[in-house]
């Protein structure tokens, strides 16, 4: 995680995604290894924010799908 970068939670999807847009955007525009790393090391942060968030939506919709359909097809 990125030192200077605070609390995520608070920003919509959108927003971090664009910001990760925004980042790759700018890691490919310069050419010093510093700030390279820099924004590598923000941009992890903003990715793990996504996978996060993406991991949770995905446990949320497997825990209320219809498990119905589950007994439809028995495999022997």
């Amino acid at each position: 995680m990125h030192p200077l970068i605070g609390d995520l939670s608070e920003l919509k999807d959108s927003e971090v995604d664009s910001k990760i847009n925004e980042l790759t955007r700018k890691y490919f525009a310069t050419n010093s290894f510093e700030l390279k790393t820099q924004i590598s090391m923000a941009l992890d942060t903003y990715k793990e924010e996504l996978a996060k968030r993406q991991r949770i939506a995905y446990e949320k919709m497997m825990n209320t799908r219809n498990k119905d359909l589950d007994k439809l097809i028995k495999v022997n």
